[in-house]
């Protein structure tokens, strides 16, 4: 069940995340060769960049806290006893589950606003909406990973968090 919600992931959130990444690459190089030899760059290339690059932070935001790669403060980690770290994981995913659902909720109304007023991009007059929507629901989905993982315990093995190391046997 665990693996099919990984895949799930990965391809949603992930090759949305990706492309977007390319897209913005490949945006960026017209861009420039076009202002470099033609002297005219691709008519609101920087609004488009802006949403690829929403679409990157945010579409990311679900997998990174799926697979544990986010910012992790562990000085302490060799010193608190397991059965102490296992209640401290599932509390940091519970306020994490909160804080992304509340941001979620926040950013709905935002969108429902943008909507409502019918907020647009300046040079390309695209509605920003849509773009909040989407912003709303992977915050939604990275509460939902977070609190999921406060019922579950996965270990996630990471190449950035190495396991503690042991306070008997750490180095003076």
């Amino acid at each position: 069940m665990l693996k099919l919600l990984e895949r799930m992931l990965r391809w949603s959130a992930g090759l949305m995340a990706a492309m977007a990444l390319f897209s913005i690459m490949w945006l960026t190089l017209v861009d420039v060769t076009g202002r470099r030899f033609f002297s005219h760059s691709v008519p609101g290339g920087l609004e488009i960049t802006e949403i690829l690059m929403v679409v990157v932070i945010f579409g990311a935001m679900p997998l990174v806290s799926w697979r544990g790669e986010h910012v992790v403060f562990d000085s302490l980690d060799a010193f608190i006893p397991g059965w102490l770290r296992s209640i401290q994981a599932r509390l940091v995913n519970l306020v994490c589950a909160a804080v992304f659902g509340f941001l979620a909720y926040l950013m709905t109304t935002r969108a429902e606003r943008f909507m409502e007023y019918g907020d647009i991009t300046v040079h390309l007059q695209l509605s920003i909406a849509p773009v909040a929507w989407m912003m709303a629901l992977f915050l939604l989905l990275t509460a939902l990973v977070h609190l999921l993982f406060v019922f579950i315990t996965v270990p996630v093995p990471s190449p950035h968090h190495p396991a503690p190391v042991n306070a008997e046997r750490a180095p003076s």
